[in-house]
């Protein structure tokens, strides 16, 4: 009796653990309610599957990979802005109810491959129709709302404003070379004494720098006072004024010769003293040393007023000119300006480096800039008055033709070629082919001008697609009028 219990159990246990699993297999396998048919239908179709490992294998139909792995299913694009307004051809039975025309049909997956009859590609997918209205032909390109945000596009106004141009060159600090001044002796002399001056030291006009000894100089002298001296030419000028001469073109010093006048005596030994204001850039006198004509004994340099010579590139040249404002750095001085002004440009061009010379006179009151110190110049060269200027990222350049992109409003892009002039401070001047005020693209536009060359070559090849098939009637007709010539 036990038994027949148990095996009546058992029988119950089995048939419940059945009807389970018939309920288990109507559900899916997250266990949610299976959707309904209404809700399947609302979702968007594929429209084709590629492989799952993205290579360059498609199919119109689901499709399983050799290794038995499902094709990916590649929806329609949700945005529904970014969609040309265009319709397959298996809806263009729908055509009649609208009274836009059909130019021609284009390659589903973008291949410049058109048609002028509704037509299918290799894996079966409708071309897609491309309406009159999609197509301008006033050569621009229409970018849906979607799609532009997306690519970053900005657009700034053409607008008029002065364009700074600044030229930079390096150079170094020379001294001006009608500042220099040397101490030479104009007769055989002795150095009888020099005084505490040395190279580097600054002196002035006027400043005791040796005794010198010279007997040329000792010999005219007394010539001189014996004529101005003696009973019979005392007090005649022209006497004396051949004696007096001979002084002055052995360079003895003014105030020497009116010191002889005064006190009617030769000195032994005539007092040197600095012609200018400046520092001792070389000192060749020693004491008791002999020096003979055109030794040069002391070279004197007034660095008060100095040069920048600088080095510009030959494309920079056509903007410079004499008179020039420039500001010029020190690399000494980081944050201290120099202002000067070109006074020369060297008549020669450097053949190694091309470049050409300049000399910036600069005012150095407080002895600041030294001889050959570094310096870095920077030239404005713009114009004062404003011109038309854009971004320099607006100008597509290709070297032969400049165009730039204006934006026309409600997603439309014109290409318009454009003469460039100077540039500088990220702008570029518009010569010709913009006005002021006209909104131009600044950012993404290339992406926007390969749109334009797309669309070109698409449009290029329905047109020659249209062309074929009325050259081709053109062809039978003139064949059948041939034939029906022939008796």
């Amino acid at each position: 009796m036990s038994r027949s219990r148990l095996i009546g159990t058992a029988a119950a246990l089995v048939a419940a653990a059945g009807v389970a699993l018939s309920a288990g297999s109507l559900l899916p396998p997250n266990g949610d309610p299976i959707l309904s048919a209404a809700n399947a239908a609302d979702a968007p179709a594929p429209l084709y599957y590629q492989d799952p490992d993205g290579k360059p294998l498609y199919s119109p139909t689901p499709k399983k990979t050799d290794d038995g792995r499902d094709y990916v299913a590649v929806p329609a694009p949700s945005d529904a802005s970014d969609q040309p307004a265009t319709m397959t051809a298996a809806e263009h039975g729908g055509q009649h109810k609208s009274d836009r025309k059909i130019k021609y049909y284009r390659n589903p997956m973008g291949l410049p491959d058109t048609s002028p009859v509704p037509k299918k590609d290799s894996m079966g997918m409708d071309y897609i129709a491309v309406y009159e209205s999609d197509d301008s032909d006033d050569g621009s390109v229409k970018l849906s709302p979607g799609k532009i945000q997306r690519s970053g596009v900005k657009s700034e106004p053409a607008e008029r404003r002065r364009l700074r141009m600044l030229v930079r060159a390096p150079g170094t600090i020379q001294l001006d070379e009608r500042r220099i001044s040397v101490i030479a002796m104009r007769a055989e002399s002795f150095v009888q004494k020099v005084a505490d001056v040395t190279t580097g030291s600054r002196v002035t006009r006027g400043q005791p720098l040796m005794e010198i000894y010279s007997p040329a100089v000792s010999s005219a002298a007394a010539e001189y006072l014996a004529t101005i001296t003696s009973k019979t030419t005392a007090g005649i000028e022209p006497y004396g004024r051949g004696s007096r001469q001979r002084l002055v073109n052995l360079d003895v010093p003014e105030p020497v010769i009116a010191e002889m006048e005064k006190s009617h005596s030769v000195p032994i030994t005539i007092q040197w003293s600095s012609p200018r204001d400046g520092i001792v850039l070389q000192r060749n006198a020693i004491d008791g040393m002999r020096a003979q004509p055109g030794d040069i004994l002391f070279r004197i340099a007034d660095i008060s007023l100095v040069w920048a010579t600088v080095d510009v590139a030959e494309r920079d040249l056509g903007g410079i000119a004499v008179g020039q404002p420039v500001t010029v750095r020190a690399r000494s001085y980081p944050g201290r300006d120099f202002r000067g002004r070109i006074s020369v440009i060297y008549p020669q061009l450097n053949k190694e480096t091309r470049t050409a010379r300049l000399r910036i006179e600069l005012a150095n009151a407080d002895l600041a800039l030294l001889p050959d110190m570094y310096v870095d110049a920077e030239i404005d060269t713009g114009n004062p008055a404003p011109v038309l200027v854009v971004a320099e990222s607006a100008v597509l350049d290709t070297g032969s033709r400049q165009a730039v992109l204006v934006d026309k409003g409600q997603g439309r892009f014109e290409p318009r070629e454009v003469k460039l002039g100077r540039r500088g401070d990220g702008y570029v001047e518009i010569r010709d082919g913009l006005a002021e005020g006209d909104a131009i693209v600044t950012s993404a536009n290339f992406l926007i001008d390969a749109e334009s060359n797309l669309k070109a070559a698409l449009k290029g090849l329905a047109e020659g697609g249209n062309a074929q098939p009325t050259s081709a009637q053109g062809t039978d007709a003139h064949s059948g009028h041939a034939m029906g010539g022939k008796p």
